[in-house]
């Protein structure tokens, strides 16, 4: 199968382009160059450089000759339109996609994406899903993926200094996490044997409440970890954030994002697929070791996150 894997340098992309050469298919990988991209085709990708998330290349051609494709938009944070972003990729992914010869496309969408109204982050990820819906023509898979467990990195710092991680999530909330190698194999899954429905929908993730996680490092760690969550109705933090942080734009929308996961307006169903990294196992392997390099490095520029973990 020749399958065109937009992001192939990313995170996920890179890993995925590598399962699919190793396995035989011929791939045709887009970025926006440099050495990563090399590698790749130094191992057999075919190259091509672009990007959909801002619209270089000729992104029309790109999937001309492609018989399936991996999806995926670039999350962003700062600096850019929060709310435009998702909307402008989809458009752009419809356009290449509607007379091209793909009949398989295989999209890494988000938690929440079946979800209308004003969810925050997850409201791009429901933009992308219908405007994706509209390829008749294309056999869809939506990976509906929960919070990255590669992004607990972020509170490495927090826990080496405070052994405490800030958050919003409700303390007791359940919220699914996945590790990406999981969600590598199951995008390499859906091509190796690609499913004859029109629409179909898998989510990943395993549910953990964030007490439970600070647990779990706690134990790993051998001395406790705390959750303490940060009350977003707390006028003190918002002014905190807003003089020191972020906008005004990026705190109502975080206040969405998380209302959203709190409210029980985004969550998942029981009915998943079974992954194999457990959170156990992530502490163990991955963040661990972060947190202990985290404890030898020098003081680092503080973050929200690193603010909300003191106290």
């Amino acid at each position: 199968m020749r399958i065109a894997v937009v992001g192939a340098t990313g995170r996920i992309g890179a890993k995925l382009t590598e399962n699919l050469l190793a396995k035989g298919h011929a791939v045709k990988a887009l970025s926006r160059g440099g050495p990563a991209l090399d590698a790749l085709v130094a191992k057999g990708a075919e190259p091509f450089l672009g990007s959909f998330d801002t619209g270089a290349g000729e992104l029309a051609t790109f999937f001309e000759d492609a018989d399936a494709a991996f999806l995926m938009v670039k999350t962003i944070w700062e600096g850019e339109d929060l709310h435009g972003h998702y909307p402008t990729v989809a458009l752009r992914f419809f356009d290449a996609l509607r007379d091209s010869p793909v009949k398989l496309a295989v999209s890494l969408t988000g938690m929440g994406s079946e979800v209308s109204g004003n969810t925050g982050h997850f409201q791009g990820f429901h933009i992308l899903d219908q405007i994706l819906n509209r390829l008749r023509d294309i056999n869809l898979v939506r990976l509906q993926g929960g919070w990255f467990m590669e992004d607990l990195s972020r509170w490495a710092d927090s826990i080496a200094k405070y052994d405490k991680i800030g958050w919003s999530l409700a303390p007791n909330v359940k919220a699914p996490w996945v590790a990406i190698q999981d969600i590598v194999d199951v995008a390499a899954k859906e091509f190796d044997t690609p499913t004859d429905r029109h629409r179909s929908v898998k989510q990943l993730g395993i549910d953990y409440t964030m007490a439970e996680i600070a647990t779990i490092i706690g134990r790993t760690l051998g001395r406790e970890v705390h959750y303490r969550f940060i009350d977003r109705s707390d006028r003190r933090v918002e002014t905190i954030f807003r003089e020191r942080f972020g906008t005004l734009d990026r705190w109502i929308y975080d206040n969405h994002t998380y209302a959203a996961v709190n409210d029980g307006r985004v969550k998942f169903d029981d009915d998943r697929p079974a992954l194999r990294t457990t959170m156990e196992e992530f502490v163990k392997d991955t963040l661990k070791p972060l947190i202990e390099k985290a404890r030898t490095d020098g003081v680092k520029p503080e973050t929200f996150l690193t603010w909300s973990s003191q106290g």
